[in-house]
């Protein structure tokens, strides 16, 4: 990795029009390199902390595929398991199919399984406004738990049978209440207890749909048009968390980029975090490596995602082509990213791993640019 040019290219990025940047990159469980940049609140005076806080958004994916995997590996819970065995309103699902003008509704022609959660093959589509769910709210106060909104999800149909494409939806959402079965435990304990407090990751927990006031939370900003240099504040809310009571497994997490680099340092090497503690065996790290979508899921998470290279995995990106994209990266990294912008990669071939911290909603320019700049900047000789 080149450290001078890593560093001149997130400075430049404050010039386009980026509030404020952390990165981190460890290796062997060693903090090999840290930059960060900018200002992180409405007028642009307060500098970038170590220990600011960040909306992590789709980052939480991470954790809650780690959870799941803590399950496979105990053998309390297969990725071939029918989520209604855990989820009794996830049995007998309908399928909404579409000709032409024509929709009718139809059984699904297999079980949702757990494995269909995961890889983002479940049917489920990102709408948080689903009528069982807004329902259930407008009837219990406007508060319900993860398990009673999950539940009220499966009243809408699935957008397609199972298995049969990729969809980004609220499948993690879903998986993040099967843990909750399987564990008997509120999913924020089971992370507590199983990730957070193991690896000693101290400022990480579950936001709240609106987060002004928090202590170190980086200001929120947001692109209208997608365009980097077109931000502006906005205020501190995650939209995905549906309720007070409510803990989003696909986008509910507040957290800092040293904690973070914490959980992305230990799926890198092998499942050990730096002070010792054993969240995985190898074996099961070496799981999150493999692509498990092909043919039109494969089509889906480029043409609709702009994933090119990639595959996807147990809930991350998953690199296949190394060549298409011109980069030095190994095949079989994985991570993923979140709304405003953060980032994680892990690379357990050569033990090393980055996390990319920024604030700013429906930013293109990250995920276009920014994300696979740094990717190959990892690798720069």
């Amino acid at each position: 990795m080149n450290e001078t040019k890593l560093t001149e290219y997130l400075d430049s990025l404050l010039g386009v029009g980026l509030p404020s940047f952390d990165c981190m990159v460890s290796r062997d469980h060693e903090v090999i390199y840290r930059h960060m940049g900018g200002f992180v609140d409405r007028g642009g005076t307060e500098p970038v902390r170590a220990d600011q806080k960040y909306l992590m958004f789709s980052m939480t994916k991470i954790q809650t595929m780690t959870a799941v995997m803590q399950l496979v590996e105990q053998g309390r819970l297969s990725l071939d398991d029918e989520v209604g065995k855990y989820l009794p309103a996830y049995r007998d699902l309908l399928v909404c199919e579409k000709d032409g003008d024509i929709t009718r509704l139809v059984p699904a022609d297999k079980s949702l399984t757990m494995l269909h959660l995961v890889t983002m093959q479940s049917g489920l589509n990102y709408d948080l406004h689903r009528p069982g769910v807004d329902l259930f709210l407008a009837e219990h106060g406007g508060d319900g738990t993860t398990r009673e909104l999950v539940d009220a999800m499966a009243q809408s149909p699935l957008d397609f049978h199972p298995g049969t494409h990729f969809q980004y939806s609220l499948s993690h959402d879903v998986a993040a209440a099967v843990v909750e079965v399987v564990s008997g435990k509120k999913f924020s304990e089971y992370l507590s207890e199983n990730i957070w407090t193991p690896l000693g990751m101290s400022s990480t927990c579950f936001c709240k749909g609106m987060n002004d006031g928090v202590p170190g939370l980086a200001q929120q900003f947001r692109c209208d048009d997608g365009d980097i240099a077109h931000t502006k504040p906005m205020e501190q809310s995650c939209d995905y968390q549906l309720a007070p009571s409510y803990e989003s497994g696909g986008a509910g997490l507040m957290s800092t980029t040293e904690d973070y680099a914490k959980l992305a340092d230990a799926l890198a090497c092998g499942g050990t975090g730096a002070n010792g503690a054993v969240i995985l065996r190898p074996e099961t790290v070496a799981e999150f490596s493999a692509n498990r979508i092909s043919g039109d899921s494969q089509r889906e998470i480029v043409n609709n995602m702009g994933r090119r290279g990639y595959g996807y995995g147990i809930g991350m990106q998953v690199l296949t082509d190394p060549a298409l994209l011109g980069t030095k990266a190994p095949a079989g990294i994985f991570g993923w990213d979140g709304a405003a912008g953060s980032l994680a990669i892990m690379d357990p071939m050569n033990r090393m791993s980055l996390v990319f911290s920024m604030h700013v909603r429906n930013c293109g320019y990250a995920y276009g640019v920014i994300h696979p700049t740094l990717r190959n900047l990892m690798y720069e000789d």
